[in-house]
């Protein structure tokens, strides 16, 4: 499978029709599909019918004819939509996600929806209440999440690029572990109407592609103000992909001390420091910062994101749609229906939430931990007034081994401790493979300031370009 921008000049240049990369995306799927598990519904017969008509018709929209598939938590008008849980293992969307409109505007063609962590809630895949996603490089190994499934099904070269959604990582983190670009846009950048929300103060939805100027482009795809949803901000929409021009002499790159650097391999740690002599190689300045909040971010995120969850699924009690169980009272088919259709980590979260939220521990936790999100927004804020990006590890590891963490989910929550902050101060990041470790791809990620994707990119792009090494697809472990 050819990048995004390569189908794009194929079809432009009538060297190829949509349905011919339709069709090899499908093929590529049957091929490694059983192996990596990464779609939990795939329409092969709707997808080349689409293709089909647009090989009719002259070529327009920026995405036109281009395969892709969308994480199985945005919402798509007719086909189901699970969140990866029992309790809407059998929804079908009366309407489809902005997103998913926007990608159908632009002639981009779905050909199927992603497995996640249930409600979005892990950093591994594992949490899907249907199957378990392999990374495609090391298929004893998990691919991250909670969007592994979009990261593994772009890294396994089954789509060019696929949709994912980010509340703490959730885009950047399986980046890392697949070896693929993952971009988490500014909050408020993308429409989150139709997405299914996990915590609606953090959520947002971004690509995952094979290059850094795919990323742009798709991003230029599906970004823009939306009045269906209240959060979403009034900015125009940009072409990113101008941005790209590989110069990045005189612009400042923000790092953070060692000693800020905790808990990171070896083998991590060294690509990281290739990375940055890269990047002061082609003329940026490194420059030391400090955001001295960071060490609290994950404790304040995993007191906001629960409470956040445990309202957000209060909905789901088996009244007006989803799962239902029989009770014989009311409130016993409220604890039925959400005790069948809620998997663990789903319910340990809605229940640190509930308490978090409840009276007497409401200023003590949840209100204090709003505080600390204050501090570490502000902590970006004096930071980008001496940079013009912050560099940092993706994850402190490469992939772990599946179920090597599912008994612990403390070091489960410890693999976000870099991409959370972003999340906190809804600032754009983006992860971009910088190497590997056994084999293993590691993540570089890159943190900008808000609505400045432009700049983000711009630097990512040149990293890219000047990297000793090429990114290899994983496509040997899976049949190609």
């Amino acid at each position: 499978m050819q990048t995004v921008k390569e189908i794009i000049r194929s079809l432009q240049s009538g060297e190829s029709k949509p349905s011919e990369w339709v069709e090899l995306s499908i093929q590529q799927i049957e091929r490694a599909e059983s192996s990596i598990q990464s779609f939990l519904s795939v329409q092969p017969e709707m997808a080349i019918q689409q293709a089909k008509k647009l090989d009719e018709s002259q070529p327009s929209g920026s995405l036109y004819g281009v395969p892709y598939a969308l994480k199985d938590n945005i919402c798509t008008e007719g086909l189901r939509t699970t969140a990866a849980s029992r309790i809407l293992e059998n929804y079908i969307p009366p309407y489809s996600a902005t997103v998913a409109e926007k990608l159908q505007n632009e002639n981009a063609v779905l050909v199927g929806k992603t497995n996640l962590d249930e409600f979005a809630m892990g950093s591994s895949t594992e949490n899907s209440a249907f199957q378990k996603t392999h990374n495609p490089h090391r298929l004893g190994f998990v691919p991250g999440g909670s969007s592994g499934g979009s990261a593994a099904a772009v890294a396994a070269n089954m789509v060019p690029f696929a949709l994912g959604s980010d509340t703490g990582g959730s885009i950047r983190q399986p980046a890392a572990f697949c070896g693929v670009v993952g971009l988490k846009p500014t909050y408020g950048r993308v429409s989150r109407f139709g997405l299914i929300a996990f915590a609606s103060s953090l959520d947002q939805i971004g690509p995952f592609t094979q290059t850094v100027e795919d990323a742009a482009l798709v991003l230029e795809a599906i970004s823009g103000y939306d009045p269906h949803d209240s959060t979403s901000a009034k900015h125009e929409t940009e072409r990113f992909s101008q941005a790209l021009t590989g110069d990045i002499k005189g612009m400042r790159v923000g790092v953070l001390p060692q000693d800020a650097l905790h808990g990171l391999d070896n083998g991590v740690a060294d690509a990281l420091q290739n990375a940055i002599r890269t990047l002061s190689s082609a003329g940026a300045e490194i420059v030391e910062i400090d955001l001295p909040h960071q060490s609290y971010a994950v404790a304040t995120y995993y007191l906001i994101a629960p409470a956040e969850a445990s309202s957000n699924l209060a909905r789901y009690d088996g009244v007006r749609y989803g799962r239902r169980a029989s009770g014989e009272t009311l409130l016993e088919m409220y604890e039925k229906t959400r005790s069948e259709g809620f998997g663990l980590e789903v319910k340990r979260r809605i229940m640190i939430g509930t308490y978090a939220l409840s009276s007497g521990y409401y200023d003590a936790f949840y209100k204090r931990a709003q505080k600390m999100r204050t501090l570490i927004r502000q902590d970006y804020e004096k930071a980008f007034a001496q940079c013009d990006v912050i560099l940092t590890p993706t994850t402190p590891t490469t992939a772990f081994r599946m179920g090597e963490k599912l008994e612990s989910p403390l070091q489960m929550y410890l693999n976000d401790i870099f991409t959370i902050p972003a999340n906190l101060a809804g600032l754009p990041g983006i992860s971009v493979p910088c190497g590997k470790v056994d084999g293993l791809p590691v993540g570089m990620q890159l943190v900008g300031r808000a609505f400045d994707e432009a700049t983000l990119l711009r630097v990512a792009h040149a990293y890219e370009q000047l990297r000793g090494f090429s990114v290899q697809l994983a496509a040997e472990e899976v049949g190609q």
